[in-house]
């Protein structure tokens, strides 16, 4: 901390070898910036951002030098969290992006490398995840019951609890600088929302889903929240029902790896088991467990695909579309792992 020098002027860091963007996940406030580093970092620096959502190509855009751009996604707590995403853009050259992997282990964290999509591999399924988490509260859950549930099966922490952590204001910030049509059915988010517009921004103001003790952080349900999620479901004409534990975990789990499967089919992840790393290192997985797709491919992948298939025919096919990797894999009976080590040998 001592080596750590503060300074506001841009041209104070004109030597550096790299600089790491770390500000709100607004694009054309990044863009922004990426213009201002450009005019003034020294060439051949790489110029790299925390974004965990952002187009990285877009922001490169905003450079003359798009080859030196790559996204450095750390994981928070950044000094706790191991696992650092690397986003490779369009343009990302093997240098810079060499460089990049083995500063990841110089600092002792976990790379691993991500395509450009939104959210790359760890938001991306989290999306899905904390989806099914909504849509289970509104459907008859409540904020305990969720968290219970997934902490029982092996979570460190339940979803409700991780955004409460992290500030449900971070999300919705996120949600804010979407067009439209890229953020989602408002159902989704409508809860998260209005705790937000109430100033329950999680555990940094005492309140989020639930409230918390002031000196030992301990969440305690609170009736506010039942009635806030019992108006919404009423506004969406839902009739509310008892949720089971095992639903819960499988619509949470299941759709976390089908959309692993995704990403992995469409080339955004290298491999599955970069796909579990990032969700072992980064998201509080259970060791044991494997991993998201570790863990579908040990239940059965035809188990895991007719599961899917039972959920789209209950909640709308929109929302459950099988992976096509899933389908061909739960057609031939092959296991991920099988598949993974064959096409490690013909790449």
């Amino acid at each position: 901390r001592e080596r750590i020098r503060p300074t506001t002027d841009y041209d104070a860091i004109h030597d550096v070898d790299l600089v790491i963007e770390a500000v709100f996940e607004n694009l054309e406030l990044k863009k922004s910036i990426f213009a201002r580093l450009d005019d003034t970092i020294k060439a051949g620096a790489i110029l790299a951002t925390n974004t965990s959502y952002q187009d990285v190509d877009a922001i490169a855009a905003a450079t003359k030098r798009p080859q030196d751009v790559i996204g450095l996604h750390f994981f928070s707590p950044a000094h706790i969290m191991k696992l650092l995403e690397i986003v490779r853009g369009e343009h990302t050259a093997d240098d810079v992006l060499s460089t990049a992997m083995a500063f990841a282990k110089r600092i002792r964290k976990v790379p691993v490398l991500s395509r450009v999509c939104y959210g790359f591999i760890g938001n991306r399924m989290l999306r899905v995840y904390m989806r099914e988490a909504q849509h289970c509260l509104l459907e008859g859950g409540t904020p305990e019951s969720i968290d219970t549930a997934m902490e029982q099966w092996g979570m460190a922490m339940g979803p409700l609890s991780v955004g409460d952590l992290a500030g449900l204001d971070v999300g919705y910030k996120a949600r804010e600088s979407l067009p439209p049509e890229e953020r989602g059915d408002p159902m989704t988010s409508r809860v998260a929302d209005t705790l937000v517009e109430a100033g329950r921004l999680g555990q940094k103001t005492g309140a989020g889903f639930y409230l918390y003790d002031t000196e030992t952080r301990r969440r305690i349900p609170d009736p506010e929240v039942t009635a806030i999620i019992e108006k919404a479901a009423a506004d969406y004409g839902i009739e509310r029902r008892d949720i089971d534990a095992q639903e819960i975990t499988d619509r949470l789990l299941f759709g976390l790896a089908n959309e692993g499967l995704k990403i992995v089919g469409e080339g955004i992840a290298q491999r599955p088991g970069d796909v579990d790393i990032v969700y072992l290192y980064g998201y509080g997985f259970p060791a044991h467990r494997g991993g998201p797709l570790h863990y579908a491919d040990s239940v059965g992948l035809d188990k895991v695909l007719t599961r899917i298939r039972e959920f789209g025919e209950r909640f709308g096919p929109g929302l459950w579309e099988p992976a096509p990797l899933l389908e061909e894999l739960a057609a031939s009976g092959e296991t991920l792992a099988a598949w993974a080590q064959k096409k490690e040998k013909t790449s």
